[in-house]
């Protein structure tokens, strides 16, 4: 399905410190339109339990789509520890990381303290629904 461009996969980023999970992946839809239709879910997206993974979804594969057009180079990834805390999504450029958290609501928490204490250089945002644009559309 790779090969086909239905999916792709982001490799788990890892210094090999002590807590960090160090082969693990996420798997992604080029179009949510698929996954919908897997699932066979067509509800409007007011009702959807899934939301948050659906606007996860696209926000990583727009993202993805926008560096691969523009020629922008960058390693993404995810990140997550043994105590299952993560972040969604990682740019590294030039040894430079950025976090971004992606949540379908803007007043929920970014809980990055596990993130921040192994990488406290790495810029952290949040991605939501009022700020998305400045992040797909640079």
């Amino acid at each position: 399905m790779e090969q086909a461009y239905i999916i792709f996969r982001l490799q788990n980023y890892s210094t090999n410190q002590r807590n960090e999970i160090k082969r693990s992946r996420k798997i992604y839809f080029w179009d949510n339109g698929v996954r919908n239709c897997l699932i066979n879910d067509f509800r409007d997206i007011a009702v959807r339990d899934d939301i948050g993974k659906l606007w996860e979804n696209y926000i990583v594969s727009e993202r993805m789509k926008l560096l691969s057009n523009a020629g922008i180079l960058r390693k993404s990834y995810f990140w997550r520890n043994i105590h299952k805390s993560e972040i969604d999504y990682l740019e590294v450029y030039e040894d430079k990381i950025t976090a971004y958290e992606i949540k379908w609501n803007p007043r929920r928490n970014i809980k990055a303290t596990a993130f921040t204490a192994l990488y406290p250089q790495a810029g952290l945002f949040l991605i939501h629904p009022e700020n998305y644009s400045d992040f797909l559309y640079v």
